[in-house]
């Protein structure tokens, strides 16, 4: 993909996407690269979202490595095509970070990817969520459900101390009040929305949600 094909598709300036996404940029453009010849063949991601790989997936999805611990395990639950998971990889290649998803056409794209970029700290877990017994310092999401089953799927994987950062939209508000009694019930913090800036004059809105020795009265 060469500059000019990133300008359309992003619809704001390539130098000011380079500088955000710093050294990871020739991988996310692979990543990118990836996703437009294969991802709508292989019935990952849809065809009117060819245009806006960069914009509504890809850097959307770099707004949660902000968030992230310095060290440790990330999971990423519902990874699909790959977000945010494989972008965070991409951004952190200290950290290990494992990418779920239940659907195996889904997985093994997932697998395509992680070989193909050299991405040696992650592992491709074919898995629902609530399968799952391991435990993780980080469990991120996007798109997945709503906060509150989202709580329900990705609160037990969180080990003590350790968080759930999703990205939501416009509604996370609404979504936060109606899901009090889950954020009690499994011990989390009241969540904090981040508001990062993103390229193009956008923006996008973080939760994250730390598991902790009391549950905290949201209400």
């Amino acid at each position: 993909m060469n500059a000019e094909v990133v300008d359309n598709e992003i619809e704001f300036p390539h130098e000011e996407v380079r500088e955000f996404f710093g050294d990871a940029f020739s991988a996310a453009e692979h990543f990118a690269n990836m996703l437009s010849r294969q991802g709508q063949l292989k019935g990952i991601i849809g065809p009117n979202e060819l245009p806006r790989l960069w914009s509504r997936h890809l850097v959307n999805s770099a707004a949660v490595a902000p968030f992230l611990p310095n060290s440790g395990q990330v999971v990423d639950i519902g990874s699909g095509a790959g977000f945010p998971g494989v972008v965070i990889a991409l951004l952190r290649p200290d950290l290990d970070v494992v990418l779920v998803d239940a659907m195996e056409r889904r997985a093994q794209w997932l697998r395509d990817v992680v070989d193909e970029l050299g991405l040696r700290r992650v592992t491709v877990l074919r898995e629902r969520a609530e399968h799952i017994r391991e435990r993780y310092d980080v469990v991120t999401a996007r798109a997945v459900a709503s906060l509150s089953k989202l709580i329900q799927l990705a609160a037990p994987l969180v080990r003590d101390d350790g968080c759930l950062i999703a990205l939501k939209g416009d509604r996370v508000e609404t979504e936060i009040k109606k899901a009090r009694s889950d954020i009690d019930r499994f011990k989390l913090s009241i969540p904090v929305i981040h508001e990062v800036s993103l390229p193009g004059d956008r923006f996008a809105r973080v939760v994250e949600l730390r598991r902790v020795e009391y549950p905290i009265n949201t209400r």
